[in-house]
């Protein structure tokens, strides 16, 4: 039981280290030689890639986010088919097991990209990566949370305003379509962190001053976090 807890504990780990991968610092290094983290809004999301290096690295930025989320869930899922749980823990029912394995590598997935371990644990705001992970556990949830950003982000053309409107649907639909308890509980944690890393654009929401696509974002005055 030991040795399978470990084994456990090491996915975890390595879906922390792939969340933490930052494709947006590396754009700037590469293509422009910044750190993009001292650049407009100070984080290393596809949004600011997109302001501060251009349209191209963006995408790419975002399209590596998502996968770093689908990334983790699927190794996790991969070993429970793979590796005969009963060989090294009878008691163990994956069935039950790994729903709850999968939520909780979802949430190292989250807190590597928004705390990565090669950026002095800063990083970016786990929307994306947070989108590959529902892609991953449930793609009706993720498509959905995806729709209702696209909705939002066509309305007010305001990328934070819509984020955490998808972080809220996300946690609404993971109720609407009777997923596992560790799932909804995801769509819950998942989507309250996500808002939080957006507290200082709710601030500028409430203030009406957060710009909007095709605008710069503010120059972000302390260390990023």
């Amino acid at each position: 039981m030991v040795f399978w807890l470990a084994l456990n504990g090491l996915l975890l780990v390595g879906a922390y280290f792939l969340g933490s991968i930052p494709p947006g610092y590396w754009a700037g290094r590469l293509l422009k030689g910044i750190d993009i983290r001292e650049h407009g809004s100070g984080s290393t999301g596809a949004t600011n890639v997109l302001r501060t290096i251009g349209k191209l690295p963006a995408l790419v930025v975002l399209l590596i986010d998502i996968l770093k989320g689908v990334g983790a869930i699927a190794a996790v899922q991969s070993f429970y088919t793979v590796v005969n749980v009963r060989a090294f823990a009878p008691s163990i029912d994956s069935t039950v097991w790994l729903p709850w394995m999968v939520t909780l590598a979802g949430m190292a997935a989250l807190l590597g990209h928004s705390r990565s371990v090669f950026l002095n644990f800063m990083g970016g705001k786990s929307v994306a990566t947070s989108l590959g992970v529902l892609l991953a556990v449930s793609w009706v949830v993720g498509l959905g949370a995806l729709a209702v950003f696209a909705v939002m982000l066509a309305i007010s053309r305001i990328v934070s305003l819509s984020s955490i409107t998808g972080a809220i649907a996300a946690s609404s639909l993971m109720l609407v379509t009777h997923q596992p308890l560790p799932y909804i509980l995801f769509g819950l944690l998942g989507g309250l962190y996500v808002i939080l890393r957006h507290r200082t654009n709710i601030q500028r929401l409430l203030s009406g001053c957060e710009p909007r696509l095709g605008q710069p974002a503010p120059e972000n005055t302390s260390p990023p976090s």
